[in-house]
């Protein structure tokens, strides 16, 4: 039985310096890891990963953007980022906010029986100015790397993907629709997910809405749960029979994301 946790940590200093990072692991005691946001170079964390591979992406860009994977068994393999032919074929490259390919947005790490994809999504941006990007290109070009790696073993996929798939992953659609987040373009990059068999490992057990991941720092819309779902836990539909527990962990604090996890017999 494997626990893997998922984390936007928006920043894993600033997680470590409230002293929540540690307490995050004793209390759900992951045998994987996997971060986004970390906005920080290896070098620049005083975090005690004792028992831990670690494994880090990290921006080009200082403070901005990278994920990690920390894994008590050691991968097979570690790749970061999309492959070369996938950035070629979709024209992933700099955009006036910089290049996505360069901003740490994804590790892969292979294990004997799967493989485990860690991603922070692109945001769409308030004016909507990255949703081009997001949906013609990011979106296709994830989707295609994550169908050749099927082709080899089974994949699970996690991460922030900035977007409520339907209305009952958020408290307030309806003055949201067309906002970034919950736009018609980047929820369609969620249906072909799901078309192409990837399952929402969450809704296998929990269905309605009141299931946040994501939370505004305004008008205490945490206390009020006036939230988000924008974390999730996707796998290959092989492994359905496998998946014992997907949950979201409103309880554990040191951002404005709560963690989410998976628990699965591999």
């Amino acid at each position: 039985m494997t626990k893997i946790c998922s984390w936007n940590v928006n920043g894993i200093r600033a997680v470590e310096r409230k002293g929540l990072f540690q307490p995050f692991i004793n209390s759900l005691k992951p045998d994987i890891i996997c971060l986004q946001e970390t906005k920080a170079n290896r070098e620049q964390v005083e975090v005690d990963l004792n028992g831990y591979h670690e494994y880090w992406n990290s921006a080009d860009k200082k403070g901005y953007s990278g994920t990690a994977v920390f894994s008590k068994v050691e991968p097979i393999e570690v790749i970061n980022g999309l492959s070369e032919d996938l950035i070629i074929k979709y024209n992933l490259s700099d955009d006036s906010y910089g290049n996505p390919n360069s901003e740490g947005r994804v590790i892969t790490a292979e294990y004997a029986n799967y493989f485990l994809v860690t991603v922070y999504t692109p945001n769409a941006k308030d004016d909507l100015s990255r949703l081009k990007l997001r949906h013609e290109q990011w979106d296709k070009a994830f989707l295609d790397y994550l169908k050749a790696l099927e082709k080899t073993k089974p994949v699970i996929f996690c991460g922030d993907l900035n977007v409520a798939h339907t209305e009952d992953d958020l408290a307030n659609p309806k003055p949201n629709v067309g906002k970034k987040g919950f736009t018609i373009e980047e929820r369609e990059g969620f249906d072909l997910f799901l078309a192409a068999g990837f399952i929402d490992s969450f809704r296998i057990f929990t269905k309605g809405n009141g299931h946040y991941s994501w939370w505004s720092h305004w008008a205490k819309a945490r206390e009020r749960n006036i939230g988000w779902r924008i974390d999730y836990f996707l796998a290959s539909k092989s492994l359905k029979k496998n998946i014992l527990k997907a949950e979201i962990h409103p309880e554990i604090l040191g951002s404005d994301h709560c963690p989410v996890s998976l628990t699965i017999n591999i």
